[in-house]
């Protein structure tokens, strides 16, 4: 009945969200915006529902690539969050991101951001080499090109780090639908967010009331 040490806990980890911003997004072509702009809000909404230690980070958001998309100012406003602005491509190397990171104590990092071929394979292969276990969240991430995109996954899985989607970021927190506490904010999200399975939780809600 235990769980494996390698599923994620709403308090073993710390959950990356980098340059999410609109210069970055115009050039993502390996996801559709609509798609990756959904995703966002999933694994923003579910780190929020969770209480997980969250550090959103940007790059010269003021002179380049702009504001944060509205997925994340939905959950983490700007004006109460703490944004971490660089003028590295690897947040890794940036020094308030790196201490704001390391500080949590987490020995398990969630990464999520654009460019996936850059933004998230810099501190992805930085923190492995510091004996961190990275996660990265493929779905939430985008790169110039499919090419590019699955290439840098290819990448980072080869050196260590675990792969998933966004879906499966707030399940595995969520973990048990016993969870009562979590259970009408995870479902909330997922009717908004949720695609197709938000529609059936929507409906199945609906229905049992009959």
């Amino acid at each position: 009945m235990k769980p494996s040490p390698d599923l994620l806990t709403p308090d073993n980890h710390v959950l990356v969200m980098i340059d999410f911003e609109g210069q970055m997004a115009f050039a993502t072509k390996s996801i559709p915006l609509s798609e990756l702009r959904t995703n966002t809000a999933i694994i923003s909404g579910a780190s929020k529902i969770f209480n997980v230690a969250t550090i959103v980070t940007t790059v010269a958001e003021e002179s380049f690539s702009g504001p944060v998309f509205p997925e994340i100012e939905e959950f983490y406003p700007q004006a109460t969050s703490g944004y971490i602005d660089r003028t590295s491509m690897n947040t890794w190397e940036d020094e308030a991101a790196y201490k704001a990171i390391t500080g949590t104590g987490k020995k398990k990092i969630v990464l999520a951001g654009l460019w996936t071929g850059v933004c998230i394979v810099g501190p992805a292969l930085s923190a492995l080499s510091e004996g961190y276990e990275v996660y990265a969240i493929t779905d939430a991430c985008g790169d110039v090109s499919p090419e590019a995109h699955e290439r840098a996954v290819q990448r980072m899985v080869h050196s260590g780090v675990k792969p998933m989607t966004s879906i499966q970021y707030l399940l595995e927190l969520q973990r048990d639908w016993a969870r009562q506490e979590t259970y009408v904010a995870v479902t909330n999200l997922m009717k908004k967010y949720g695609g197709a399975y938000g529609i059936g939780i929507q409906y199945a809600h609906r229905m049992m009331a009959h």
